[in-house]
């Protein structure tokens, strides 16, 4: 299945979970559709599993194949194999960029780095799926840095993740390590996630 692009209150009422993570997009508390007030049926462990999977994959805004193919890169660190899924996805450019307030959601991340507005390390990176190490300065072009986009979504952003450091003059933000699991969505069950796909 393709990366989903639809209205994001949908999904998000569907699975009872905002994906934006401002809880915009849950403003009526129940199902999207005409049958969506009636009491929903409990799920089966699959159910729930399956239910995880979905929460975080439309989260983040990936694919079947790109989410799975983050899950496998996981498995072969040394870790925890959910937290370290749930670093990975936030090591994205696109997430970075949305962590650092240069978009007020990831979608609009994405669309920035996708048309060749930011830069890593001073090099322009048009790919949302870069996988940035730590260290990486994350940054808009020079000729962007007045967009009016972008401006706004750092005067809306009230507070900036830890791991992320933000340089105002030069309009620069930096990865500086990988987050604690205490950073990042309580709300997500990553070991139901595991769970899924080892079944």
């Amino acid at each position: 299945m393709s990366r989903y692009t639809g209205p994001s209150n949908r999904k998000s009422r569907r699975l009872g979970f905002s994906t934006l993570e401002n809880g915009k997009d849950l403003k009526r508390p129940f199902a999207p559709g005409m049958h969506g007030q009636k009491r929903a049926k409990k799920l089966s462990n699959y159910g729930e599993q399956l239910q995880e999977k979905q929460k975080v994959r439309f989260m983040y805004g990936l694919s079947e194949k790109q989410f799975r193919s983050i899950f496998n890169d996981a498995g072969k660190l040394k870790g925890v194999h959910g937290e370290d899924f749930l670093k990975l996805l936030e090591s994205r450019l696109d997430n970075l960029v949305y962590r650092i307030g240069f978009a007020t959601t990831r979608r609009g991340a994405r669309q920035l780095v996708n048309h060749g507005h930011i830069t890593v390390n001073g090099k322009k990176v048009n790919i949302p799926s870069y996988r940035c190490k730590i260290g990486d300065v994350i940054s808009l072009k020079d000729t962007d840095k007045e967009l009016a986009i972008v401006k706004s979504s750092l005067e809306a952003l009230h507070n900036r993740v830890e791991f992320v450091s933000y340089d105002e003059a030069k309009m620069a933000g930096t990865f500086v390590r990988l987050p604690e699991r205490s950073e990042l969505n309580a709300d997500i069950n990553e070991s139901l996630i595991v769970e899924f796909y080892n079944r």
